[in-house]
C-alpha cells in the first residue's frame, strides 16, 4: 500500500498513490495510515484523487481511520473520483466525512 504524508501548517495530508482500496489491500491501509498520522496532531486531509474504486472494506477501513484519529483530529476527503464520490453517496458517507473537490479547496477551509 502506497501512502505518502506531508505537513502543510497545522494540516497533515496523506495522498493514496493506488487505484483501489478494497478487501485485498483494507488492513494494509488501515495499517500504513496509524504508521503515517500516529505521531502527528491537527487536521488530516486524505487525498483520494488516485484511487478510482473503494469497495466496503476500503470504506471500512477509512472509517477505522477517521476512528482512530479521535475526535480531537478530523479526517477530511479530497479528490473523490466519480466512482468513489458514488459509493461515499450510496452509503451516506457523505454526511459523516468533510468532502472537499480538491486539496487546494480543503487547505483553504482550514478548521
Amino acid at each position: 500500500m502506497n501512502i505518502s504524508s506531508k505537513a502543510d501548517g497545522g494540516t497533515q495530508i496523506v495522498t493514496v498513490h493506488e487505484d483501489r482500496i478494497d478487501a485485498s489491500v483494507a488492513i494494509r491501509f488501515k495499517d500504513r495510515m496509524r504508521e503515517q498520522t500516529d505521531a502527528g496532531e491537527g487536521r488530516v486531509v486524505l487525498d483520494l484523487s488516485q484511487v478510482d474504486f473503494v469497495d466496503s472494506s476500503g470504506l471500512g477501513a477509512i472509517v477505522a481511520a477517521m476512528k482512530q484519529l479521535g475526535t480531537d483530529r478530523p479526517l477530511d476527503l479530497t479528490g473523490l473520483t466519480e466512482n468513489v464520490g458514488k459509493v461515499f453517496q450510496l452509503t451516506r458517507m457523505n454526511t459523516i466525512f468533510n468532502i472537499f473537490d480538491t486539496l487546494e479547496t480543503a487547505l483553504e477551509c482550514q478548521e
